[in-house]
């Protein structure tokens, strides 16, 4: 089976895990994926966390971007601007309007200030111990890593999942790029040196 295959499967049974994760947890999830999230991972001392606005099970980073916000950090969104390609991120504040995107995005409208990142917020369907994340399949946020990483920026992915999301091991492709963390309900794990 090829490594396309083996994602495709991993995708059917990684949307059933994280919608019942989803289910059983509820709205409290972001709160605690918060309290990880603070608990371990340092904000970038002088950039913009990108965050993202939950798609049907995804793992909501609301209550992140309002804490972060509150202790002064630019918050941003992705905005999908050209199929295929790397993810724009413009500035964002709740309240602020959104405009209708491809794939059932909502995204910050087009006038807002477009900025680059220091640290995102990924959403997933799987992760593994090693630092792989399955994705819905896109590649936009593989294309935006690998774009920020080798314009030699520091930039730090930060990936958001339940605990029900972990797997042994998923398969990975050319210009798959790994986390450098993985935030749950329960737990923040460190992935940096990791190969």
């Amino acid at each position: 089976m090829s490594s396309a295959q083996a994602k495709a499967e991993a995708r059917l049974m990684a949307r059933k895990r994280r919608a019942a994760a989803q289910a059983a947890l509820g709205h409290k999830a972001s709160s605690q994926l918060a309290d990880r999230f603070f608990e371990h991972v340092p904000l970038p001392p002088d950039g913009f966390v990108a965050g993202y606005l939950p798609i049907g099970s995804e793992a909501d980073p609301s209550e992140i971007m309002r804490r972060a916000a509150a202790r002064g950090q630019g918050i941003a969104l992705p905005c999908v601007e050209v199929l295929a390609a790397p993810l724009v991120f413009r500035l964002w504040k709740p309240g602020d309007p959104l405009a209708a995107g491809p794939h059932g995005t909502r995204s910050p409208v087009a006038d807002a200030p477009a900025v680059t990142p220091a640290l995102l917020l990924l959403p997933l369907l799987a992760f593994d111990r090693a630092g792989r994340r399955l994705g819905q399949g896109g590649g936009y946020y593989d294309r935006t890593l690998e774009a920020l990483r080798s314009d030699g920026r520091q930039v730090v992915a930060v990936g958001l999942a339940f605990s029900a999301q972990e797997a042994e091991e998923l398969p990975e492709e050319r210009g798959d790029q790994r986390l450098d963390w993985i935030v749950t309900e329960t737990a923040a794990i460190a992935f940096a040196g990791m190969d």
